[in-house]
């Protein structure tokens, strides 16, 4: 399919160097809303443990192709893209595979910038009427070759908070790397949004740490706040995003929420 009069996807990292965040339940959930509401979306999962693609429904057995042999070239992002039972959503997955990358890749000068000229490819030649509005990348909760290709591939980084005694901490340091990134391999990367996750309104400590973030980041944090609410853990554990497991909770809601308000800063920023 030929990628005339398609508009280029708009590429997040959901990154956090802290592992247990919300970052692969923010993947698959705001993905899964932004295709709700007419977006066409592809989550290309990089993390070994390939929970966006179980979260998702795509169970280990069927993963014969993943972002794995994309980034060594055995296959493009698009031969390894799957549709999921949502419309509008597609993955590529992720297994194991993914943990040797760094040896394969070894004396590889150009490994950062694998995923970016993969997606750049896909971008010309996108196997969707019209191509991916958005792109939204799992990274690994570790500052690796994965991440790296991430931070490289992206034009922004969409970072998950959980509201806890050490959100800080992870968000500093990923702050730094960033900010390496931008001196070096992508001057244009940029935080896009901070979002506060598995947060209970109930708990002063909570609103004291949310209270934090929006000091330290101002207006990039978003005023959607997801909650912690029990579907959200129930969800991948039934290979459903938590949007089609139950529709209606509040976690569900504010992933819907959170779309939207993604998509109205990305027009301000556009016209800007």
């Amino acid at each position: 399919m030929s990628g005339a009069g398609s508009a280029a996807p708009r590429v997040l990292a959901v990154a956090n160097q802290k592992g247990g965040v919300g970052k692969t339940t923010t993947a698959i959930n705001l993905g899964t809303a932004l295709a709700a509401v007419g977006e066409r979306v592809l989550i290309v999962d990089l993390d070994p443990q390939g929970n966006a693609s179980t979260g998702v429904g795509i169970p280990p057995e069927i993963r014969s192709v993943t972002s794995y042999d994309a980034l060594v070239g055995a296959t493009s992002l698009a031969g390894a893209t799957l549709r999921t039972a949502v419309p509008g959503l597609a993955i590529v997955p992720a297994n194991a595979d993914l943990v040797g990358l760094e040896t394969d890749l070894i004396g590889d000068s150009g490994k950062p910038f694998r995923l970016r000229d993969a997606i750049a490819a896909l971008a010309a030649n996108p196997p969707v009427e019209g191509g991916y509005n958005y792109i939204l990348i799992d990274c690994p909760p570790s500052l690796n070759v994965l991440t790296l290709n991430a931070l490289v591939a992206a034009n922004a980084v969409l970072v998950p908070v959980q509201t806890e005694f050490f959100a800080l901490e992870g968000i500093s340091q990923l702050s730094e790397t960033i900010e390496q990134i931008r001196a070096t391999l992508n001057p244009a990367l940029e935080i896009q949004g901070v979002v506060l996750t598995m947060h209970d309104e109930r708990m002063q400590f909570s609103r004291e740490v949310a209270d934090n973030v929006r000091e330290f980041f101002g207006a990039k944090v978003y005023a959607t706040v997801i909650p912690r609410n029990i579907k959200v853990a129930e969800a991948p554990s039934h290979g459903m995003p938590l949007l089609v497991y139950d529709h209606k909770c509040k976690g569900s809601e504010a992933y819907m929420d959170l779309a939207r308000e993604l998509i109205a800063r990305e027009r301000r920023m556009k016209a800007a």
